[in-house]
């Protein structure tokens, strides 16, 4: 077999982490399969570069920032192929540029648009172990870019579809994924088994378990992902495709995002192409509007409308929306940044009628008030004062009895 393996900052945080993952890489390798790992930057080192970048600059530009963050995974990248061979294993490490990682020309955030995988196919044919230095890539015109936060992920799902790879593996410092987060509820199930589509959303709303385009990516190519510890041997989560079995459960887990800001603009007037100005113009930013939610005007001429961002992208954010607000003559804006997204996520959604109605009564029967709701298929989610978010968390864990196996 043909294994990726992904191991996460905390996977990797130290000297004797780094020996243990070359450890469980050689014990895979030595069971007959052939392997590619892809590391992050220890733990708590991106976070160090980024502190470093503002205390020299206010402002630093973006593509000296992705020159700068990628180097926290090249390091890591050396010290883990330096620990494969220290055991006697064949090893070799890439950088992004070396695997051939081909991005589009965006900075912090870009998108992989193919890899050149020639000389990792190569060393895998030579007996190498291959490791591959995630969370960034190259553009056509040699620039640095980085994937953004959680982008080694993506690394590894991209590089087991162009390599044809058996299986992704997802090491991290939790053994699968969990019903809700275990750090607030502690009866949180690991599931066996988890539908692409319900991962996607739960990654996106907030599960810090899996970058939201990593699954993406892999729902996309169908590239079986796992999700196991890397401190323990017990059996991960499976990432999958949907099957009937999986729809028999309503709601398969909670998410919840405290990585929110909300943006108000008052008294806007209520004219057609209004909402499309705005919107495009913060598109035009690259930056991603969850929640949307437009008061209906009492007299036909002027409007509210308010917006989610992700908190890094808040103040970027609330300067195009006070631009276009002064075009517009609009009435101020606002921004709230003390807000929480809790959600409930399940494919059973679509044919369990009720779900919603049971997820506002359980939230309303704890005095917790709801700013804003948004729903697709398989999810529905409320926006909420952040204090309450962990009450919110374990109640609706209890209300649709997430502690019980199905």
């Amino acid at each position: 077999m043909l294994i990726v393996q992904k191991y996460g900052g905390t996977s990797v945080a130290n000297v004797e982490r780094i020996k243990a993952v070359a450890r469980r890489v050689v014990r895979t390798a030595e069971e007959g399969n052939k392997v590619v790992v892809v590391v992050s930057a220890m733990a708590g080192e991106t976070d160090k570069l980024i502190r470093l970048a503002y205390e020299v600059s206010d402002n630093p530009s973006e593509r000296e920032m992705d020159l700068l963050l990628s180097s926290g995974e090249r390091v890591t990248t050396a010290l883990t192929a330096m620990a494969i061979q220290a055991l006697g294993h064949k090893a070799i490490a890439f950088t992004g540029r070396q695997m051939g990682i081909i991005t589009e020309p965006v900075h912090t955030k870009a998108r992989i648009e193919r890899i050149e995988a020639d000389r990792a196919k190569r060393a895998l044919e030579e007996g190498y172990i291959v490791v591959v230095a995630g969370f960034q890539g190259i553009t056509e015109t040699d620039e640095v870019t980085t994937l953004g936060r959680g982008g080694s992920d993506l690394t590894a799902v991209a590089i087991a579809r162009a390599l044809r790879a058996d299986l992704c593996e997802i090491y991290t410092d939790v053994d699968g994924v969990y019903t809700a987060d275990p750090n607030i509820v502690p009866e949180a199930r690991k599931l066996e088994r988890i539908s692409y589509e319900e991962m996607l959303e739960l990654a996106s709303l907030g599960a810090k378990v899996l970058q939201t385009r990593s699954v993406e990516f892999a729902m996309k190519h169908n590239v079986p992902v796992v999700v196991r510890s890397s401190f323990n041997d017990n059996p991960g989560t499976l990432v999958t495709r949907e099957d009937k079995e999986m729809e028999k459960v309503v709601v398969s887990g909670i998410a919840h995002d405290k990585n929110q800001a909300k943006i108000t603009i008052k008294a806007v007037p209520d004219r057609p192409g209004i909402a499309a100005k705005l919107f495009k113009a913060i598109a035009e930013a690259n930056i991603v509007v969850d929640m949307i939610v437009q008061n209906v005007s009492s007299d036909g001429k002027a409007t509210d409308i308010s917006f989610t961002v992700p908190k890094p992208d808040a103040k970027k954010a609330l300067s195009i929306t006070e631009g276009i607000a002064k075009e517009l003559n609009a009435g101020g804006v606002d921004l709230r940044e003390d807000i929480a997204k809790v959600s409930i996520v399940g494919v059973g959604m679509r044919t369990h009628s009720g779900v919603a109605a049971k997820m506002f009564e359980t939230l309303a029967n704890h005095g917790i008030n709801i700013m804003a709701i948004s729903t697709s298929e398989i999810k529905v989610s409320c926006l909420i004062e952040a204090k309450y978010t962990e009450l919110a968390v374990r109640i609706l864990h209890e209300a649709f009895e997430l502690s019980k196996t199905s």
